[in-house]
Parts: structure tokens; C-alpha cells; sequence
């Protein structure tokens, strides 16, 4: 996620608030302390123009 992100010149507080969700929430997910819901990638996915398959597969993610 923290790739795809910056591949789109995004902040984590830019990809929060496209995807609805708290800055420091979107940290601890890039820093694997805590885990997204199944929402929440759909959310994150959404917020960064790819299919939610694109943030858990390295191939899927070179895809995109």
C-alpha cells in the first residue's frame, strides 16, 4: 500500500481522507501494527484507483 500510495504522489493524510478514514490509522496499516478490515482495504483500494487484490499481491499491485 505504502508503494501504490507513493507511486500517486499521495500523503498518508491525502490517502485518508480519500478513503474516509483517521491519518494514524492509515500509519499503523503501512507499518503492519494493525490489521484493515475487509472494508477498510475496499476503502483504501477505492481511495488509490486499484482492485483491493492490488494492496495484498505484489504481482497484482505491478498490474495496476
Amino acid at each position: 500500500m505504502r508503494r501504490l500510495r507513493a507511486e500517486r504522489g499521495l500523503s498518508q493524510e491525502e490517502l485518508a481522507h480519500r478513503a474516509g478514514l483517521n491519518r494514524n490509522y492509515v500509519g499503523m496499516i503501512e507499518r503492519e501494527e494493525n490489521a484493515a478490515t475487509v472494508d477498510t482495504m475496499e476503502q483504501l483500494a477505492a481511495a488509490l484507483g486499484v482492485g483491493p487484490t492490488a494492496l495484498i499481491d505484489a504481482d497484482a499491485a505491478s498490474d495496476t
